[in-house]
């Protein structure tokens, strides 16, 4: 808060300034109205000045503001300091600007502040006489009854001021219930202050009103902050209170324990909260059937317990209460409402299913499966269709062999006894079951007198079936040996009838033979070999061979088996190698490992004898053998022998000397590993199996004759040329270089000439130069000099049986006598037409079918 302003000049300067500011906006824009507040000479900071009604002027104004910063305006138009102002006897004016940033319209109001020095001197006498009184401008605590019956206007309370003593001051008030709805509930008299009240107002639609009271001059003065006053509607109790729900609907379990829950009601009230008015009470005032009484409600929270335990869903599946909530906490002049509560009893499983009767007699045929024999039936008080009424039926005794079955109907929630595997009377002419039946839900009731299942007895008569004959055991074994001699018999499959346990009258017949070895006898079923039995044959699985017989009767009837016949081992097979194909890579390997093995079993094989067959020293000399284990050896070389294939014979013997020899392809390799070795031809140098096609030759073979035509017409070329200088070029190495070497004469004369080579035959070739440095053999003595700095010069190059000199030649230029050509028109003559020559050789191999295999 800042200090007073001093009253002297400086305040006049201030006002001229603000003076001619007000000018220059008149200029600028018209004035909607000018409004004149008497004040004081003196004005505390956040003080009222007065009121300006700004919606006579502006409507819809959203930007509010002063021109004068000692001043702010709020939205009602209440005109306050924000400093304190000391006011000299000229007058004070600012502007208050009004405008809507919207349409951008713009409205003034001139404000002139004006003070009366006798008015001003009574007032300060009023406060100092007010300062020494108690203020009656304070909230003033007001209510009223709602739903009143008047007399209205109902008088509420008075405000007033304590300026009124000094001022003439009128009351009026704002907010809800006077400009805002509920409108006109209230007014207040402008004079007296007195506030009434118009007509009955019910608290659950308005808890309070809150308005703001006001304390004016004739003129416009606001001597008073405005007040803000809180009207309470006190409650009445006139409201009932009400069920959540019309009707409410509980489970529960039957034989449920004492004071277990079964469920809550609730009850409102619109009533205000936390007084008598809403303080409510639940009962129960009646049941359906009344007696005994199995249920209490808690009166506070409205929970519904039990209190018995003999609920019973067989006796009674369904109670309804009649429950009461009344507030006032229960007294008799509270206001009550009913409702109604249905509570459904659930069935539990305690009662167990029972035997209609305790024994049951039924009758079935020998050899019949999957029939229905018998249907018992249960009584269960549960409830029908749950898991405490459907029964599980099961055979306790007498089933051991599991011919019968029994199942629940699920329709009639009958047992169902069947026969699933076929009875023999022979066997047995009468079975007793036992049975018994529980439900699918566990008994509820762990203490009880009587046997937590029902069982009954089922008396089961087999009754006789003139039936064919039995083919029993399925399967039947006989031994023999292999390689037995044809027309060898032994005993074969045996059927018999049930009835007589004889096996006369029974015929035989051979259903399936793999391979037809055997034959069978049709009256006794014994078998005779028809061919050569082979233990190792591939149709022959652990040893054993299979053959299908079918018996019958003189009825017709029949019954089928198989018969089993084991060979026994022989030693009728030698041992042998299965890989006869060998591969040594020499620069990894030193020998090979070989596997021998023998069909027969393992008495008549392992362990096996390994040996080099004697017959040619040469393979002694190179091979050796050494056993391994029973079934393998390693086979290594000796004596450095070379590349190649060898043939090695090796005998393999079993433990009883039965013996083979097998020759194994031996390969020596310049591998690393087999597979480099595979698909060579010559095991050291590794010539592929490629073989050309006859196109692929023609097109090598025309290649060949192309470049000796090539090779022909430069030769020709360069004989015919007359002897030109030639200037050697310059990039000779700067260094000395003699060599000299005499050699007997040849027959071949090789020249180098830019890695082309050119062979003549015999010693009457002509000269030809190559690239200085290189070696020019003609059968006598070759020299060569290299002379280091300036040029050099050729002064011999002659034909053959001549001795050639390259002398050197300081300070002068290279010449070549004998020779036709330099290096550089070799290269530029042979260089383009020796690349036509590939390129036609690429077309024509290009153009030739695929001859390649």
């Amino acid at each position: 808060m800042e200090a007073a302003r001093p009253s002297g000049s400086w305040n006049g300067a201030l006002c001229r300034l603000l003076l001619l500011t007000l000018a220059i906006l008149i200029f600028a824009s018209d004035a909607c109205k000018n409004v004149t507040l008497h004040v004081p000479s003196k004005l505390d900071a956040e003080k009222l000045v007065g009121r300006v009604n700004l919606k006579e002027c502006f409507t819809a104004a959203n930007l509010i503001h002063s021109s004068d910063p000692d001043f702010q305006i709020l939205e009602d138009g209440s005109v306050y300091t924000t400093n304190t102002i000391l006011l000299s006897s000229e007058k004070r004016s600012f502007t208050i600007l009004l405008s809507n940033t919207e349409n951008q319209e713009k409205k003034k109001i001139f404000v002139f502040l004006e003070h009366q020095t006798k008015v001003l001197k009574k007032r300060h006498t009023k406060e100092k006489v007010l300062r020494r009184a108690k203020r009656r401008w304070a909230p003033i605590p007001c209510s009223m009854l709602e739903n009143s019956l008047g007399p209205f206007p109902l008088f509420l309370q008075q405000v007033q001021s304590d300026t009124a003593q000094n001022y003439t001051i009128y009351y009026s008030i704002r907010g809800p219930g006077v400009d805002q709805e509920p409108r006109n509930l209230f007014y207040v008299e402008r004079d007296t202050g007195n506030l009434y009240c118009t007509r009955p107002v019910d608290r659950e639609q308005y808890e309070s009103f809150e308005i703001i009271a006001f304390a004016t001059t004739p003129d416009g003065y606001t001597p008073e902050l405005p007040l803000p006053l809180i009207i309470k509607i006190e409650d009445e109790n006139d409201n009932y209170p009400i069920f959540t729900e019309e009707t409410y609907t509980f489970t529960i379990f039957e034989n449920c324990r004492v004071g277990t829950t079964v469920g809550q009601v609730c009850a409102t009230d619109k009533d205000e909260p936390d007084t008598m008015h809403t303080r409510l009470k639940y009962s129960i005032i009646g049941q359906v059937p009344p007696s005994p009484t199995l249920f209490s409600m808690h009166p506070t929270t409205g929970v519904i317990t039990t209190t018995s335990s003999q609920l019973d869903r067989e006796l009674i599946d369904k109670y309804q209460l009649k429950i009461k909530v009344q507030d006032m906490d229960g007294q008799y002049f509270g206001l009550q409402t009913t409702s109604t509560c249905i509570i459904n009893i659930d069935d539990v499983n305690d009662h167990l299913p029972t035997f209609t009767r305790t024994s049951y007699v039924t009758s079935v045929e020998e050899n019949t499966v999957d029939v229905e024999i018998l249907r018992v039936t249960v009584e269960d008080k549960d409830l029908v269709n749950t898991a405490n009424w459907r029964a599980n039926y099961t055979i306790l005794k007498g089933n051991e062999n599991g011919n019968f079955k029994i199942v629940t109907d699920a329709k009639t929630n009958e047992g169902v006894l069947c026969v699933v595997k076929p009875l023999n009377y022979e066997e047995k002419q009468q079975m007793i079951l036992q049975i018994g039946v529980v439900n699918e839900a566990p008994f509820s009731r762990e203490a009880s007198p009587r046997s937590a299942m029902s069982t009954a007895t089922v008396t089961v008569n087999v009754e006789d079936q003139d039936e064919g004959p039995e083919c029993n055991p399925p399967i039947q074994t006989v031994r023999m040996k292999e390689n037995a001699e044809v027309g060898t018999t032994s005993n074969g499959y045996k059927a018999y009838d049930p009835e007589t346990r004889s096996s006369s009258g029974i015929r035989y017949k051979k259903l399936t033979d793999p391979t037809g070895w055997v034959t069978i006898d049709e009256n006794t079923g014994s078998i005779k070999v028809f061919r050569s039995l082979d233990r190792e044959a591939e149709t022959i699985k652990n040893g054993i061979y299979n053959i299908t017989v079918l018996a019958s009767d003189q009825g017709g009837r029949t019954c089928t088996g198989t018969l089993g016949i084991i060979l026994q081992d022989v030693n009728d097979n030698s041992p042998f190698i299965p890989k006869k194909t060998v591969i040594i890579c020499k620069p990894t390997m030193s020998s090979a490992e070989i596997v021998a093995v023998d069909p027969d079993e393992p008495i008549h094989g392992p362990p096996f004898d390994f040996s080099l067959e004697s017959s040619t020293s040469e393979v002694q000399r190179m091979w050796r053998l050494k056993a391994i284990n029973d079934t393998a050896a390693r086979l290594s070389y000796q004596n450095d022998p070379p590349f190649g294939s060898y043939v090695v014979p090796i005998t393999v013997r079993d433990r009883l000397g039965m013996s083979s020899v097998t020759s194994l392809d031996v390969t020596l390799c310049d591998c690393i590993t087999e597979n480099d070795c595979t698909h060579r031809v010559d095991p050291r140098i590794g010539g592929g199996g490629v073989q050309l096609g006859k196109w692929a030759i023609l097109a090598i073979l025309l290649g060949i004759a192309l470049l000796f035509c090539i090779l022909f017409t430069l030769v020709c070329g360069a004989s015919g040329t007359s002897k030109q200088p030639k200037v050697i070029p310059d990039d000779l190495a700067q260094q000395n270089l003699i060599v000299s070497n005499t050699e007997a004469p040849g027959d071949d004369k090789v020249y180098s000439a830019n890695g082309f080579t050119t062979q003549t035959v015999g010693a009457s070739a002509q000269g030809v130069c190559g690239t200085v440095g290189s070696g020019i053999k003609n059968g006598g003595q070759e020299t060569i000099e290299m002379v280091k700095g300036g040029h050099q010069t050729s002064e011999s190059c002659r034909g053959a049986g001549h001795h050639h000199t390259l002398d050197s030649c300081r300070g002068g230029h290279t010449e070549v006598d004998n020779c036709r050509y330099t290096y550089s028109e070799w290269h530029s003559f042979t260089q383009p037409r020796l690349g036509e020559c590939i390129c036609v050789i690429k077309m024509k191999i290009t153009s030739m079918p695929k001859t390649m295999s």
